[in-house]
């Protein structure tokens, strides 16, 4: 029984684990990096082809968007999530293969005018994407299920997105069983649409996250209506429009419903019917998938308003921008506005265009509403940034750089203390992750000082005997020397590479099966090798 960190140890992003337990190779999520890595990851420990089940807390693609190119390596098991979190991944693993795609497609193009570059290759296409999520399984929360022989797990409601969980793994090898809980990301209370963090009573081993575990949003809730509606105002007065790039998952529904809260309560009598774009895709899609998940997944206070027949995220003069050519005339209207873009750190997507064509206007205000990690576009421009690259142009950064303060969809110290502490007796362990170096370093410490949990950050690679409470190996930080590119495979040869690996570990699924059907299986794998096999 034994746990390996992979991915998001001293880090934001990029989340993944790897626990090996009663023959079975399990993942518990496989996220993309954002941002600049600051230490080197190591590679999951098992063939792709190999790896039974991955347990997904949630569909930010920090903590889902490798899972395409999961399935593209030969990853043919089961994906289990919440249902909300599955409607969800449909849209959103889609939306990441169609930007690779997109983004290798520019790329290449500009490879076309320089002199011996190969053609860019995405990181993986809409067919991985696809297999994904053919492999995805739904469950409710709060129920326990036995997922094979030594192994049950549940969901829990933690608060952080639309169908979003910690995951509660009961592990048995022998006599022996381990209650392994993996935090997810911890919800920030008092969201206006979803619940709060529902709490985990019980755990042998913890795994949890420490985003923000060295700081804490305002103690006083701000009046976000009201600040969004006093930078409304100021920039229309000006002329000018207010661009808020936002994760189109969560993000932006939230920000729909305070939108929706201005002009119900005409907090702009001087613009009581502002046009707010909505120019995005996916988002458009994910506010769907948060109208079918109301029952399960909305706080009281949204289910209240939608009782008395009131869409809590929709309102007059809102407009859902589909098409590129609808997005580009955003741009051409003079109409001073809102628009709501993806991505939310700017890295890529239509938010990027509407920086270009904003950025550089000094009536203009962009609103940040969430997390910038280091090395993104928009914590460049947080941090003072006076000129950026957009589609290889220089732009002058000279409208107004707001951030919405403590709008965050994670918890501070004070909730992650919350919710540790409300596991009735201490784990054995507690293992930090998914911080910062410095805010997995400062929680670890608190943990351990001030309320005596055996806690510990580890670094990518590190090893840990779950049975026997002790480490099998404690890896050391290992500082990333240049930045690392993701393996493509999306060639054809690649694939092949890949279809190999899934033929191995077909053969070691199928040990101790009868020697008519082995020998059977032996007999086709030969044919097909005389077929191919070629006299170099």
């Amino acid at each position: 029984m034994k746990l390996t960190f992979v991915g998001a140890d001293h880090e934001v992003t990029g989340s993944c684990h790897y626990l090996h337990v009663a023959g079975k190779h399990v993942l518990i999520d496989c996220g993309m990096q954002q941002g600049i890595d600051e230490f080197e990851n190591v590679e999951i420990p098992v063939d792709e082809g190999l790896i039974d089940y991955v347990f997904l807390t949630h569909a930010h693609v920090d903590h889902s968007g490798l899972l395409p190119l999961l399935y593209a390596k030969g990853f043919r098991g089961q994906i289990l999530a919440t249902d909300a979190t599955v409607d969800l991944c449909n849209i959103m693993l889609r939306d990441c293969a169609h930007i690779q795609m997109q983004e290798a497609e520019w790329k290449s193009r500009k490879a076309k005018r320089s002199a011996n570059q190969a053609p860019i290759e995405p990181l993986y296409t809409m067919e991985d994407a696809d297999g994904a999520i053919k492999r995805l399984v739904p469950f409710h929360y709060d129920e326990v299920y036995e997922l094979c022989d030594g192994i049950k797990f549940r969901f829990t409601d933690v608060g952080h997105l639309l169908g979003s969980s910690s995951i509660e793994i009961w592990a048995t090898e022998g006599n022996t069983t381990k209650k392994i809980v993996f935090s997810g990301d911890i919800g920030n209370k008092k969201h206006t649409l979803i619940r709060d963090p529902q709490y985990t009573k019980d755990a042998d081993y913890v795994i949890m996250e420490s985003t923000y575990g060295d700081r804490y949003h305002p103690k006083d809730r701000p009046d976000y209506v009201k600040e969004l509606a006093n930078e409304f105002s100021e920039a229309f007065s000006k002329g000018g429009n207010v661009v808020i790039p936002s994760f189109a998952v969560g993000r932006t529904q939230e920000m729909l419903y305070y939108i929706r809260e201005i002009k119900e309560q005409n907090l702009l009598p001087d613009y009581p019917d502002f046009p707010v774009y909505v120019d995005s895709p996916l988002a458009v899609e994910a506010t769907g998938v948060f109208q079918k998940n109301i029952a399960n997944c909305f706080s009281d206070e949204a289910k209240a308003m939608v009782m008395k027949g009131i869409n809590p995220i929709t309102f007059p003069d809102l407009h859902l921008s589909i098409t590129s050519d609808e997005s580009k005339m955003i741009n051409f209207d003079a109409t001073p506005k809102v628009i709501l873009s993806a991505s939310g750190m700017c890295e890529a997507g239509r938010i990027r265009h509407h920086l270009k064509h904003n950025l550089w206007r000094e009536e203009c205000t962009i609103l940040f509403v969430g997390y910038q990690a280091v090395g993104t576009l928009g914590r460049m421009i947080i941090d003072g940034e006076k000129e950026v690259k957009l589609f290889g142009e220089t732009i002058e950064v000279r409208a107004k750089i707001k951030t919405l303060a403590g709008l965050s969809g994670h918890a501070d110290k004070d909730g992650l203390l919350e919710w540790i502490n409300n596991i009735g007796c201490k784990p054995s362990k507690v293992f930090v992750v998914h911080g910062d170096d410095n805010s997995s370093k400062l929680f670890t410490e608190t943990l351990k000082a001030e309320y005596g949990y055996d806690a510990y950050a580890p670094y990518s690679g590190t090893e840990y005997d779950l049975l026997n409470n002790c480490f099998i190996y404690e890896a050391v930080p290992v500082p990333v020397t240049k930045k690392k590119k993701a393996g493509k495979v999306s060639d054809v040869f690649a694939r092949l590479l890949a279809a190999g690996q899934r033929l191995i570990s077909v053969i070691y699924k199928n040990e101790g099966c009868a020697n008519k059907d082995l020998a059977k299986f032996a007999d086709q794998i030969n044919s097909l090798a005389d077929k191919w096999d070629r006299e170099i």
